[in-house]
């Protein structure tokens, strides 16, 4: 949190106490934070449910192992009576362990996984730390977009009111009226024209909020694929892992078993990595929560500038200076990037690929849903 801090600056802007009215409606909205904790938790409870599935095929595979031990130790004697190799201890004790790894699987895969969930656990903590004053910004800043909303409700009857009273039925006679007369009409008058351009400031409150809904969801849906193809990575490589160290006894597979140890180091580390990017991402929502609650804050402040800029805000069509929506757009980019950055760590194969293509289907998806909204 410090570091969020030191790199974001302190807040310009005053802090809001937002009702709790409101809140439970924008939760129930947008959902209860930019992540929602319900999805997060059963993607936690379902990566601890994968290590009791591990034994499925533990039978098969020493039986699998057994056989390969049998075909390894006639190769070694054969080559020892014909005299091409010299009686080595090591090279015959490497099946024994390998089905040592068999029988100790359970625990042998907590142990190779013990590290990464190390990282996990680390920047997890580092992630919920920035989200609990993330979650809050948010809140300040939908409440303000509100505000905004009401207060170019109330500017747009004003204007409507003096445009009434400049060009309709009263233009001269009106001159000639009280005061008093003048401000109960307008009294009476506002409400009404305020009513009439609800339509077209909710329009755009409505536009703002499908902008960024469809930006979150974005986010989330990137942020979802990474950790489900963790889970069933993950699963399928616990569950099939035996069969790559029985298969890895004879000489001809001899590296499957290593291979399988660096994919599986490697699928792990996602939900670190994961973490992590989303840490980082959450810096870039601070500062654009901040800037732009800033800025909203002098929208609907007092002042002829104010009326200006807020006469200029809404003739953009949507309510948002759209910094936030771009930074949840590259976050979901990058949360795209984890199996590259854990394969720059742990070097491997064929994960990297097959994750890759599952981005790319997901991109594509995520273009057309965008072709779709737009249109």
């Amino acid at each position: 949190m410090d570091i969020l801090n030191m790199i974001t600056g302190t807040a310009g802007f005053l802090v809001q106490a937002v009702p709790d009215s409101f809140k439970d409606t924008f939760n129930f909205l947008q959902g209860n934070g930019v992540y929602e904790e319900g999805m997060m938790h059963f993607l936690h409870e379902m990566k601890n449910t994968i290590w009791t599935h591990y034994d499925a095929f533990i039978a098969d595979a020493q039986a699998l192992a057994a056989i390969f031990m049998l075909i390894f130790f006639a190769i070694k004697s054969y080559e020892m009576i014909s005299g091409d190799k010299q009686l080595e201890i090591m090279p015959l004790l490497r099946p024994f362990g390998l089905t040592m790894v068999i029988l100790w699987w359970s625990i042998f895969t907590r142990v190779l996984a013990y590290p990464t969930e190390v990282i996990e656990q680390k920047t997890s903590a580092m992630f919920d730390g920035s989200q609990a004053e993330i979650n809050d910004l948010r809140l300040q800043r939908a409440k303000l977009m509100v505000e905004v909303a009401d207060q170019l409700l109330k500017v747009q009857a004003q204007s409507e009111t003096a445009k009434t009273e400049a060009d309709t039925w009263y233009e001269n006679a009106w001159e000639s009226v009280k005061s008093s007369v003048k401000e109960g009409f307008s009294e009476v008058w506002n409400p009404i024209v305020e009513m009439r351009n609800r339509l077209e400031v909710g329009l755009q409150l409505f536009a703002t909020s499908l902008l960024e809904t469809l930006a979150i969801w974005i986010l989330r849906v990137c942020t979802y694929i990474i950790f489900i193809i963790q889970i069933i990575f993950s699963t399928i490589l616990i569950i099939l892992g035996p069969f790559s160290v029985a298969v890895s006894i004879l000489p001809a597979f001899r590296d499957s078993f290593s291979t399988w140890v660096a994919r599986f180091i490697s699928v792990n580390l996602y939900s670190g990595i994961a973490y992590l990017v989303m840490y980082v991402a959450s810096l870039f929502q601070h500062y654009a929560l901040e800037a732009e609650i800033t800025r909203y804050q002098e929208l609907i402040g007092t002042g002829e500038a104010s009326l200006e800029k807020l006469g200029w805000f809404a003739s953009n069509g949507v309510l948002s200076f759209g910094m936030v929506i771009v930074t949840f757009i590259i976050g979901a980019l990058t949360m795209l990037t984890v199996p590259s950055i854990s394969t720059w760590i742990v070097s491997t194969s064929g994960v990297s690929s097959a994750a890759s293509s599952m981005g790319r289907g997901a991109s594509s998806m995520t273009r057309v849903a965008g072709q779709i909204m737009g249109g």
